[in-house]
């Protein structure tokens, strides 16, 4: 993913400063609750980013409804480039974390518009750690959805 240096002074995100219409953006669509705007790093035409109004860090710092909501416009977005620039495909995005490779700290959705060789690389090392490896990363996940606090397991 080809690197954006947010240069915001601390404590101004950027994305805020956008919402609060203190810098211009190509704005596409807005309710309550989510922002769509054109990425000002194209990827591909129709390249564009759904925000929280919110400031919220990550996809764990949002409501369920936050959550909903975005999904919600990131899915009416790319309807709309469907229709304006009628590409084979669409990839949506959403990153969280230094290690997850965000770079903007305000919880947001890339919509980019899809082509054959368009020089989008989505890979990552495959593993296989087997059956029982996977029903154990089950069961610990389901005890965290439960509220349960099972043993840790050992990264693979």
């Amino acid at each position: 993913m080809p690197m954006f240096v947010d240069t915001s002074p601390p404590g101004q995100c950027i994305f805020c400063r956008l919402v609060a219409g203190e810098i211009p953006a190509a704005t596409v669509y807005e309710d309550h609750l989510t922002i769509a705007f054109m990425d000002i790093g194209q990827v591909n035409p129709g390249h564009v980013l759904v925000a929280t109004k919110r400031h919220a860090a990550t996809l764990l710092d949002i409501t369920p409804e936050e959550a909903a909501a975005v999904m919600q416009t990131a899915q009416r977005v790319a309807q709309a480039v469907r229709l304006a620039f009628d590409p084979p495909g669409i990839t949506l995005l959403q990153a969280n974390g230094r290690e997850g490779d965000q770079t903007v700290f305000h919880f947001h959705m890339h919509v980019v518009p899809r082509h054959a060789q368009d020089g989008i690389a989505l890979t990552w090392p495959r593993k296989e750690p087997g059956p029982a490896v996977l029903q154990a990363y089950a069961d610990q996940i389901r005890a965290a959805l439960l509220g349960d606090s099972p043993p840790q397991l050992a990264n693979d």
